[in-house]
């Protein structure tokens, strides 16, 4: 069982990008739910913040929780998603589900994983972009803005494009 639920992700997150020397600001700010509003109270463009998604995939023998990353200006495909992973399909974890694997709300999930099991996956446009990603760091009315390398670095997702494609 993991201890996540004792943690301060803020704190933790804070914690664990001083250690590796991460290049990083954080921005405080209104509490708001939608990505378009926050990039806007951020300073950034809609395309440089981190959406993390919360998943799970079933099917042929596959049972995962995934922490999904993907620019916040895209939509994610979540049958891509469960195709990677061998499974058959995808969908969204409950709140519940949700606080357990990430101690945080809907909307402040940061794009790292601290739970054994949640798979860190992340959408390789999110880094081709932009020098900096920006992300709610565990609190709804705190983000931060952070060097693309860095986050590379030291997330260290696995990189699937997993975005909605016309």
């Amino acid at each position: 069982m993991s201890d996540i639920a004792s943690r301060n992700i803020h704190q933790h997150l804070l914690s664990l990008l001083d250690g590796e020397r991460a290049r990083f600001r954080v921005i405080e700010h209104d509490a708001v739910g939608k990505c378009e509003a926050v990039s806007e109270l951020r300073g950034t463009a809609l395309g440089q913040g981190a959406k993390a998604l919360v998943c799970k995939v079933k099917g042929n023998g596959v049972k995962q929780h995934v922490l999904a990353v993907l620019a916040a200006d895209q939509q994610a495909d979540l049958g891509k998603l469960a195709a990677h992973l061998g499974g058959l399909k995808a969908s969204l974890a409950s709140p519940a589900e949700v606080d357990a694997l990430t101690a945080c709300v809907f909307g402040a999930i940061p794009p790292f994983s601290f739970h054994p099991d949640l798979k860190l996956i992340a959408d390789p446009l999110l880094f081709e972009r932009f020098d900096e990603i920006a992300f709610n760091a565990g609190l709804l009315e705190k983000s931060v803005v952070m060097n693309t390398e860095d986050y590379l670095r030291i997330a260290r997702p696995a990189l699937v494009a997993f975005r909605r494609t016309v």
